[in-house]
């Protein structure tokens, strides 16, 4: 979040449209010493100590105050969505796929041509890599629930924008929130920075456990990093050996 006023306050209201949408009707304030204008609880934290980061983003991710709703009931709310202009030039809205209940989640940053055509997530070739990846730590796809930051396809396959992300990320939270995984694996830098509202690299997220509302959130590579760069083959399945620990499910090959 910017140090800018007007910019803080175009975010808050974002938050709280954001909010609404999800059903939240109440927020639990810290009480303010009417006097000093200051944070009872808080008047030892810094103005620098005191700015949004990973861990108070957390109001916005899987708060047990939100409307639960199921995947259908989602999707029949998305409908035949135009609310940004990701829509002009789509052929189908990839939803997600797979395990309703599922204890592990992945998520890209959007579809590709295959996935627009076919109206389903990771099905070209970093999809059928992801697919090896999952068969791999010695699950199915129907075993897990696949998914996109945003559900229509980018012009020229381009990175999803902020607003496309604000406007489709509200459904994705919604799908979080019905699934209630114990582990999301984020698939690459643009889904790691938009659910961590976070700037950092890659890098800097990955080989550690954030957390995301209930679950546990790990950053990697995305697939098709993989097919650029071979090179991150391995330290992707360093990171899923992370994941089968944490789901405390047998390491193929340990």
């Amino acid at each position: 979040m910017s140090n800018n006023r007007e910019d803080i306050i175009v975010d808050l209201k974002k938050y709280f449209r954001q909010q609404k949408e999800l059903g939240i009707e109440y927020f639990y304030m810290t009480p303010v010493n009417r006097d000093s204008g200051v944070d009872e609880k808080t008047s030892d934290i810094s103005d620098g100590e005191a700015k949004l980061n990973e861990d108070t983003h957390q109001m916005n991710l899987l708060n047990s105050t939100a409307k639960k709703m199921t995947l259908d009931e989602i999707s029949e709310e998305i409908g035949d969505c135009t609310r940004c202009k990701l829509h002009e030039g789509r052929t189908n809205i990839v939803f997600g796929e797979g395990n309703a209940n599922a204890r592990l989640v992945f998520v890209g940053e959007g579809p590709g041509r295959d996935e627009d055509e076919q109206g389903r997530p990771f099905v070209g070739r970093a999809g059928k890599l992801l697919t090896k990846i999952v068969n791999a730590m010695g699950l199915q796809r129907t075993d897990v629930f696949i998914c996109n930051v945003v559900k229509c396809r980018p012009p020229e396959n381009r990175n999803p924008e902020a607003d496309e992300m604000t406007t489709c990320g509200q459904f994705l939270t919604k799908q979080l929130i019905s699934i209630n995984p114990e582990v999301i694996v984020c698939l690459g830098s643009i889904a790691s920075k938009y659910l961590l509202n976070s700037k950092g690299s890659l890098g800097s997220m990955r080989g550690k456990f954030h957390t995301y509302g209930n679950s546990k959130l790990l950053v990697t590579y995305h697939p098709a990093a993989l097919l650029r760069n071979p090179n991150f083959k391995k330290p992707l399945w360093e990171d899923m050996k992370i994941v089968l620990k944490e789901l405390q499910l047998p390491i193929p090959g340990d």
